[in-house]
């Protein structure tokens, strides 16, 4: 075995690659999950409602979905991959430095829409760059992209935990835009526009058959690939399990600050094992669905995703709780990655950009409904209640894998 070259790349390229761009996405999650953090703070000064507090984001969420058509387009359009890598960290942090000057929920609601499209243009670009780029360790590599999201999520709640002790939460988001600056500066120094897909590359994923892109045949394929029902299936099991996602990192918090009294700190440490623990599972799962199958790997996961979240609601205010949350974070964490390397095996490659495109958006869909949603449910019968659904969703979501055609295999 060459241990210089990972397939044909060489090794320290490889290293360069997947670690900037899993680095990179792991801002394009820390600002949400900074986000995330604030809304007990920022519902409190604002006076809102539970319903109030979901539906900011829900429009992230939808104004995402609609984004993600267009946005997997461009990216098959235009292939200058570092680029819009850079484009989508500056788009998502500068909305959340003008928040920190506004009291108008309004305003909140447009610079979330903002975030929204951000967010977006950075999963078709980057998954199936490095999908194709590592075509025999696609469930790995990807895995790996998604523990940098996974360590995003992890590392803001403990630091913007500790930093809400000292600052405003205002200061504290202003702060918060240095390092998508800095993390967009070093991507686009260190890869360029054109060095993670080169054209000419044998894998280059914007490659064409023969003849040049154009407008009518990208939406001729673009139908074709709406009547794709093994990937219109996954990307509906993931809408699901996004929804679960969702609704449990939006609500979590809430449930710790007002139910259980937590402090922002605590409420730090708590997200950050959930998402510690989806970190460590990631690879794993990764590496296993390449070995075994897709479908063997979502299903278990989606399944003890349910029971945990059941068993971390009725452990209550006590160290049992912790350990569950962990869990959750874990099985929930654990397939994202894995539906994401189906749905690009699931989509022609000169069309992989506008697949992932089609998957986030429909997994947008479920993160919209479920703020809104499992709001009105807390807001109607408690924050329990919310809890309870969310386990039933994810369920729901463990059921429609049954009916995808194929194994799932690598």
């Amino acid at each position: 075995m060459n241990t210089t070259t990972v397939g044909t790349i060489p090794r320290a390229q490889y290293i360069k690659e997947v670690g900037l761009i899993s680095a990179g996405h792991a801002l394009t999650h820390w600002y949400p999950a900074t986000f995330y953090l604030l809304l007990p703070l920022i519902g409190k000064e604002l006076g809102l409602t539970y319903t109030e507090i979901g539906f900011i984001l829900t429009v992230q969420h939808v104004v995402g979905a609609i984004a993600n058509l267009p946005g997997g387009m461009v990216v098959d359009a235009c292939g200058k991959k570092g680029y819009l890598l850079v484009l989508s960290l500056i788009w998502i942090g500068v909305p959340y430095a003008v928040m920190s000057v506004t009291n108008t929920y309004g305003v909140l609601l447009v610079c979330m829409a903002l975030v929204g499209i951000g967010n977006n243009i950075w999963h078709p670009a980057a998954i199936p760059t490095l999908a194709y780029r590592y075509p025999q360790r696609k469930g790995f590599v990807l895995s790996l992209h998604g523990m940098g999201g996974n360590l995003g999520e992890a590392l803001a709640p403990l630091v913007i935990g500790a930093l809400l002790t000292w600052y405003s939460w205002r200061t504290v988001v202003v702060l918060n835009v240095v390092p998508g600056i800095v993390m967009a500066a070093l991507i686009l120094v260190m890869l360029g526009a054109f060095s993670v897909a080169k054209a000419g590359d044998a894998d280059d994923i914007n490659a064409r058959a023969a003849a040049p892109w154009s407008a009518r045949k990208y939406f001729s394929d673009l139908v074709s690939l709406l009547h794709n029902k093994e990937l219109m299936l996954v990307s509906v099991s993931a809408m699901f399990r996004t929804l679960t996602q969702v609704g449990l990192l939006t609500f979590l918090p809430l449930f710790l600050a007002y139910e259980l009294g937590y402090n922002p700190f605590s409420v730090g440490v708590c997200m950050a094992v959930l998402q510690i623990a989806g970190f460590a599972a990631s690879p794993v799962a990764g590496h296993l669905s390449d070995k075994w199958g897709r479908r063997r790997v979502v299903m278990s996961s989606m399944l003890l995703t349910g029971v945990t979240i059941l068993g971390m609601v009725l452990a209550g205010n006590s160290i049992w709780f912790v350990v569950f949350v962990a869990l959750v974070g874990s099985f929930l964490y654990a397939m994202r990655s894995v539906l994401q390397a189906w749905a690009v095996e699931s989509t022609p490659k000169h069309l992989a950009g506008t697949g992932v495109g089609v998957q986030f958006g429909i997994t947008a869909i479920g993160g919209g409904i479920a703020p809104s949603l499992f709001g009105m449910i807390a807001d109607a019968h408690g924050l329990q209640a919310a809890f309870y659904g969310l386990a039933v969703t994810i369920v729901l979501g463990n059921l429609l894998v049954l009916f995808v055609p194929g194994g799932g295999k690598k």
